[in-house]
């Protein structure tokens, strides 16, 4: 199966094509902004190195989320523009889950720093992804017994509190973990939605 995927939503931007278990190419750059410039040339390259045409592929991936509101609508509505064109399955995977696949095998913990003394945590097999105040985190991983191993930018943090786990160098989501989830799941029939787990800051004046 060969399949582009996607990832803008947080602090990096990153592209993958894949071909199976083959990475026939891959790009990644951490960055705070400039998402929205930078994915489109880093498509066509990877694209160009892979040696395959668009119309080769037989899936998409992308990051719904959570990350900021702008870095999740970029890469999901370039990829959902792509799934039109070429009318192919898009398979929407969290920045989480790729960056607790990236991680590594075991107990593993996404947790990202969401500002506001929170998180996002997100331990796959054990707890979809949530949105929480750190010290909820912190109760919540303390009690599983396993060594937890921690990915994201809130891991080292969390390290310092949690005995016995396992620190690992992934503090970012990647499109080549996002990719090689989107393989591995069902293909999608409906184009996959953003992933917001607060309530939009913006909100509508009272009415009088």
């Amino acid at each position: 199966m060969t399949l582009l995927a996607v990832d803008t939503a947080l602090g990096a931007c990153s592209v993958a094509v894949l071909d199976g278990n083959r990475v026939l190419a891959h790009r990644y750059e951490e960055m705070a902004r400039g998402h929205a410039e930078a994915l489109a040339p880093m498509v066509e390259a990877a694209m160009s190195e892979s040696g395959l045409a668009f119309k080769d592929l037989d899936r998409l991936g992308v990051t719904i989320g959570p990350g900021t509101f702008t870095g999740q609508r970029v890469g999901l509505a370039f990829m959902r523009g792509l799934r039109v064109a070429l009318n192919r399955p898009l398979n929407g995977v969290t920045t989480l889950a790729a960056m607790a696949a990236a991680a590594g095998d075991g107990v593993v913990a996404a947790i990202h720093d969401a500002k506001r003394d929170e998180v996002y945590l997100e331990v796959p097999g054990r707890l979809g992804p949530a949105v929480m105040d750190f010290e909820a985190a912190v109760a919540l991983l303390s009690d599983i017994a396993a060594p937890v191993v921690l990915a994201g930018t809130a891991a080292p943090a969390m390290q310092a509190r949690l005995p016995g786990s396992i620190l690992s160098d992934i503090r970012q989501p990647d499109a080549l973990w996002v990719g090689r989830l989107a393989q591995q799941a069902e293909p999608s029939a409906d184009a996959p939605r953003p992933l917001y787990l607060r309530a939009p800051d913006a909100k509508l004046p009272a009415v009088r």
